[in-house]
């Protein structure tokens, strides 16, 4: 069983699951909890890393869709085995709760509930375009 949130870096507190690490550079400053986890493959390249939200949505997706849930399913099991701990909060900068603000971790959010039917909360601040999620 996997349950899956997404979060921010700075939002993140320990007890809502196992932190795992969604994004191509690592974090430059000081967290209060440890990320020994990443999945690098859930993180957007960087040849659409600043093109629109539209064309990195496509590019996104598309780089999803050739990985397939199946696939990272199993990578996120592993974590979710190793840890033994169902929850996992999938990480990266982006703070949502900023108007207009996008994240991949959120594009990712959707095409996992399209995929698989599983909804992928966000336990940080959002603003008013996205569902914001708790932890019951």
């Amino acid at each position: 069983m996997l349950t899956l949130f997404t979060s921010r870096f700075q939002a993140f507190q320990p007890p809502q699951g196992v932190p795992v690490r969604i994004t191509l550079g690592g974090v430059r400053f000081k967290l209060p909890y440890s990320l020994t986890h990443s999945v690098r493959e859930l993180a957007p390249r960087r040849d659409y890393l600043s093109v629109p939200e539209p064309d990195f949505t496509t590019a996104y997706r598309a780089d999803l869709d050739r990985l397939g849930p199946e696939r990272i399913a199993a990578r996120l099991r592993q974590i979710a085995e190793a840890e033994n701990d169902h929850r996992l909060v999938l990480l990266c900068f982006e703070d949502l709760s900023a108007p207009r603000q996008w994240c991949h971790r959120r594009i990712f959010a959707a095409w996992w509930k399209e995929a698989t039917g599983d909804a992928v909360r966000e336990l940080s601040p959002v603003d008013d375009q996205y569902e914001q999620g708790t932890l019951m």
